[in-house]
C-alpha cells in the first residue's frame, strides 16, 4: 500500500506531558476497505494517539491527516470521520433517539438517518428509553450509532465492544467487517485479542508510546511459531531420518516438532525413508502469545 491509497496518514505523531512521552513518533496509514487493529497494554498510548487524530489532544509533534487534511480542516467532519474515543457519555434523562437527533441537527444530517442507525445497531425497540436505563452494552451500541450518523468514510473506535455480551461482540465484528467491505477505513483499539484476530486485516502493536510492529495477524503468528509438527506410526524411525538429514527435532507428546525446515522438505525426507506420515502441519502461535511477547513490561499505571 502506498500513501496515495490511504484515507488516513499518521506521521511522526508525538505527545509529551511534561517530561513523560506518551506517544513517540508514531506513523502508519489506514487504507480504504480494511480493518486495522490497534493493540497495546493499558497506558501504551492508544487512546492518546486516537485523541490526537480527531483533534481532542494537540500533538507535541507530527501530524495526522484524514483525506489529506487535519481533523479541524475537514469541511464536513461528521460525514468524514465517525469516532468513539473518550467512551460514550450521554445525559441519563434524555431518550436515546433524542441524543442522536441533537447530534444530527448540529451536523446538518437528516432526521431520518437517526432511525436508520438506531435500527442498524439493534436499538429500535429501546429508542425511546432514557439513556440512564441503558446497560453499558446498550450505551456502546448507541455510541456506534452516533459514530455512523454521517455515514463516514473513516471510523476510529476505541474499545467498541466494551460491555457487550458474546452475542454483541460477534455483532460488532460482523458490522465492522461489513463497513470495511463497503470501502471505509476502520481503526479499532481493543483488548479482545481473539476478536481482533478474527476481524482485522492488519494489526499495529504499540508499547510505551512506540510502534513495535505492524503486520497481518497471519504474519505475526507464523513468524512467532517457527516449527512444524509431524507424526508417524514409528516416531523413532521418523526422528532418526530427520536428524540424519540435518533437522533439529524435539519430541513432544505423541509427535515431533521440527525446526528450521518447511513441511515440503520434511515430507520429502519421510518419503525417501519410506515412512508414512499421520500428521504434518506448521505450528501456529496465538495472537495473545505474540502480543504478550511484544508488549512485556510495556504498560504504565
Amino acid at each position: 500500500m502506498t500513501a496515495d491509497d490511504a484515507l488516513v496518514e499518521v506521521r511522526a505523531l508525538t505527545k509529551r506531558f511534561g517530561d513523560q512521552t506518551a506517544v513517540d513518533e508514531v506513523s502508519f496509514d489506514l487504507p480504504a476497505g480494511q480493518v486495522v487493529g490497534f493493540l497495546g497494554p493499558n497506558g501504551a498510548g492508544k487512546s492518546t494517539t486516537m485523541r490526537m487524530m480527531v483533534g481532542l489532544t494537540t500533538p507535541s509533534g507530527g501530524a495526522a491527516r484524514i483525506l489529506g487534511r487535519s481533523f479541524h480542516q475537514l469541511d464536513d467532519s461528521a460525514r468524514t470521520v465517525g469516532s468513539i474515543v473518550d467512551g460514550v457519555d450521554y445525559h441519563p434523562g434524555r431518550r436515546a433517539i433524542d441524543e442522536l437527533r441533537i447530534s444530527a441537527h448540529a451536523a446538518g444530517i437528516p432526521r431520518s438517518r437517526c432511525d436508520e442507525v438506531i435500527e442498524l445497531v439493534g436499538l429500535q425497540e429501546a429508542a425511546t428509553k432514557r439513556v440512564g436505563q441503558y446497560s453499558l452494552g446498550m450505551r456502546q451500541r448507541l455510541g456506534i450509532a452516533q459514530a455512523l450518523l454521517g455515514d463516514p468514510r473513516v471510523l476510529l473506535l476505541d474499545e467498541p465492544a466494551n460491555g457487550l455480551d458474546p452475542e454483541g461482540i460477534t455483532w460488532v465484528r460482523r458490522l465492522l467487517r461489513h463497513l470495511a467491505d463497503e470501502g471505509r477505513a476502520v481503526f479499532v483499539s481493543s483488548h479482545l485479542l481473539g476478536e481482533v484476530s478474527r476481524l482485522a486485516d492488519e494489526v499495529i502493536v504499540i508499547r510505551r508510546g512506540r510502534i513495535v510492529t505492524q503486520s497481518t495477524v497471519a504474519e505475526l503468528t507464523s513468524a512467532a511459531s517457527g516449527g512444524v509438527i509431524v507424526a508417524a506410526e514409528d516416531l523413532d524411525a521418523l526422528s532418526a531420518a530427520l536428524r540424519g538429514a540435518g533437522a533439529e527435532v524435539t519430541p513432544t507428546d505423541g509427535d515431533l516438532v521440527v525446526s528450521g525446515h518447511d513441511p515440503a522438505w520434511i515430507g520429502r525426507v519421510a518419503l525417501d525413508a519410506g515412512i508414512a506420515l499421520s500428521e504434518l502441519r506448521p505450528m501456529t502461535a496465538e495472537l495473545e502469545d505474540v502480543f504478550m511477547e511484544l508488549t512485556a513490561g510495556g504498560g504504565i499505571a
